[in-house]
């Protein structure tokens, strides 16, 4: 697990020492200098190269659920949209978020990945509505809502998630547009014109039927959460439900999928 350092009078070539010792993140402010750095490189070793006689460690904090680290939130822009850490001022076109680790920051490739086909395929014509499935922070939800879909149905298996996602719907002004529900694909009835589910590649083979079953005829399923690797096993899932593959990007080893059905 990574681990954070802070330094409170860093030499001048600090940043770029770190930088080059592998630092996922580093900071310089009026305080000092702080980076994140991995933990297959020892303290020491950072302490000899910046010529110190030792650093403070502390315990680095996750933020995507753990997969994706920094110092602390930052804006993050993905295709035409925006996110802003909670205490960045209201602006006009942005999602807020609040601070905490509910999976979905902008952050992780496939919460990108996700965003950008979103945006495709809502398009000029926004959709009547769309099921997020696994909504975390609800940032996907929010992404639609903002791209013009009237109103969004989010499931998640997790509690703390769903107050997340309900918090970040009030900040941003549309939690009468978004609907939070406790479970999975199970737990709604009908079908949507857009699916999206950015989950584990396990779950999103195991919920291939419920997903098929979900999406409208003539919608579009997008799953995400799928390592490179074992994007053809994911997509052999929904082609036996009866699913047309229709589209797929990459991105740091990750892949989206947008599959519709044959029907």
């Amino acid at each position: 697990m990574p681990y954070r350092v802070d330094l409170s009078r860093p030499p001048l070539d600090a940043a770029d020492t770190l930088i080059e010792l592998g630092a996922l993140d580093v900071e310089l402010g009026p305080g000092g200098l702080s980076a994140l750095m991995p933990d297959a490189v020892a303290a020491a070793e950072v302490a000899t190269a910046l010529g110190v006689a030792r650093v403070r460690m502390t315990p680095a904090r996750g933020r995507d659920d753990g997969s994706v680290w920094t110092l602390t939130p930052r804006a993050v822009h993905v295709g035409g949209l925006t996110i802003l850490p909670v205490t960045a001022p209201q602006t006009e076109g942005a999602i807020r978020l609040v601070d905490g680790t509910a999976f979905g920051t902008g952050l992780h490739p496939t919460t990108a990945l996700c965003l950008e086909w979103i945006e495709s395929l809502i398009g000029d014509a926004p959709l009547p509505s769309m099921l997020d499935v696994g909504t975390g922070s609800g940032i996907l939800a929010l992404a639609a809502l903002l791209f013009g879909v009237p109103h969004v149905t989010g499931v998640e298996i997790d509690e703390p998630a769903l107050r997340v996602a309900g918090e970040n719907a009030r900040l941003n002004g549309v939690a009468d547009r978004l609907t939070l529900l406790k479970g999975g694909p199970e737990v709604v009835d009908g079908v949507w014109p857009l699916v999206v589910a950015n989950i584990r590649a396990a779950e999103l083979i195991e919920l291939a039927p419920w997903l098929a079953r979900r999406t409208a005829s003539r919608g579009r399923l997008l799953l995400s959460g799928i390592p490179r690797a074992v994007a053809g096993e994911v997509e052999a899932a929904y082609v036996r439900t009866g699913m047309v593959p229709v589209g797929a990007s990459e991105r740091g080893g990750w892949t989206a999928l947008v599959v519709q059905p044959s029907w």
